[in-house]
């Protein structure tokens, strides 16, 4: 299996993480009365949007030459460090 390939493999089996954490996160977040309601909304939305960005760069890894693969591989590897940031932010909103 090349880099792409195994790229590809990893960021997918990622997005369906973070998908699967997205849901379980908005139905905590639905049940939450606080003021913080918005927050923990606004911090889901933000992942959203960080995981449709990742979700862009491997179609464009897929699609790009080999001689690209390693620059998109820098650039999925550092949005998933940004993506379990922000997941870590959101939990810790939710006190775990």
């Amino acid at each position: 299996m090349g880099l792409r390939e195994e790229q590809k493999n990893k960021v997918e089996a990622q997005i369906k993480e973070w998908d699967a954490k997205i849901e379980e996160l908005k139905a905590k977040a639905a049940q939450v009365t606080s003021d913080n309601k918005i927050e923990y909304f606004r911090q889901i939305e933000k992942l959203e949007n960080k995981r449709d960005a990742v979700k862009k760069d491997l179609e464009e890894m897929v699609s790009s030459g080999e001689d690209k693969v390693e620059l998109f591989k820098e650039k999925l590897d550092a949005a998933v460090e940004e993506a379990k940031g922000i997941l870590e932010g959101i939990a810790s909103m939710f006190g775990r």
